[in-house]
């Protein structure tokens, strides 16, 4: 995900508490936007694929046609490779890549894939001129990224709001955008998409239900405390254990919230390269 040139440091990094969210995705609710213009015998790449879920749901839907998933952590990757060993996707292959470098010709995708890659780079706009590179011309580039500035929950609770303002000085120290999801459109246009082919939108995951409330305020209790977003705070000097700790309480306490709601937007972009 990383150059010399494009130092970038993954903000939530690799801890379970993060995988653990990450294996929750599947191409249903990360990436609906895209399945209609998918057919069987596509070939597609996806960009920053993670633990690889919604990589190996794409997979089954594009058999034949070949799937490639690619992440900069070679940890993440094998975990990955591991998943489509058990689930016996054999349509699929994972490595580890660069997204400023994809190691693949010019045109060697019909589908170019990102969820939830930009918002962490510190050159996106980079990133999706070498997406529009490897997809053949008048193949798809989707992307999708959330918004953070624009998550929103009830009850009120000071606690999430110190939380979503210091996550949004962490990703500003780090050189990142925690608000991409706003920014896909611009940035899609400033890669030299043509705006003809260009199709935004935006999409939400919801936590409202008692399992789902609780589900993602646990994950983001932990991660408050020990993930490498937790590590960055400190190391930038905007927070310290003890103010991180307050931060989980906060969201422990907004989990057991009988009326507790927790909506996150997402900015979508189907483009043609």
């Amino acid at each position: 995900m990383s150059t010399s040139t494009h130092p970038d440091v993954y903000v939530h990094g690799h801890q379970e508490s993060v995988l653990r969210s990450h294996r929750w995705r599947t191409a249903e609710n990360s990436a609906g936007y895209l399945l209609p213009s998918l057919e069987p015998g596509m070939s597609l790449l996806d960009v920053g694929c993670g633990p690889g879920t919604i990589t190996l749901d794409l997979a089954d839907r594009l058999a034949p046609g070949a799937v490639v998933g690619v992440d900069s952590s070679a940890a993440v990757v094998d975990i990955a490779r591991e998943t489509a060993r058990e689930r016996g996707t054999t349509n699929v292959e994972f490595r580890s890549a660069d997204a400023y470098e994809l190691p693949f010709e010019d045109g060697s995708f019909d589908v170019v894939h990102a969820h939830q890659l930009l918002q962490h780079l510190t050159d996106p706009v980079a990133a999706l001129r070498e997406m529009r590179r490897v997809a053949r011309p008048g193949g798809l580039v989707a992307v999708r990224d959330s918004d953070y500035a624009g998550m929103t929950w009830f009850p009120p609770s000071p606690g999430l709001d110190e939380w979503q303002a210091l996550y949004h000085e962490v990703t500003s120290a780090l050189g990142a955008e925690a608000d991409a999801g706003r920014h896909l459109l611009a940035w899609v246009r400033e890669a030299g998409f043509d705006p003809d082919g260009i199709a935004p939108g935006a999409g939400v995951w919801s936590y409202a239900t008692p399992h789902d409330r609780r589900w993602w305020a646990g994950l983001w209790a932990e991660r408050c405390v020990t993930s490498n977003f937790a590590a960055q705070a400190v190391q930038h000097g905007l927070a310290d254990e003890v103010g991180l700790e307050l931060l989980a309480d906060a969201w422990r306490d907004w989990g057991e919230q009988e009326d507790g709601w927790f909506a996150v937007l997402h900015g979508e972009v189907l483009a043609r390269a």
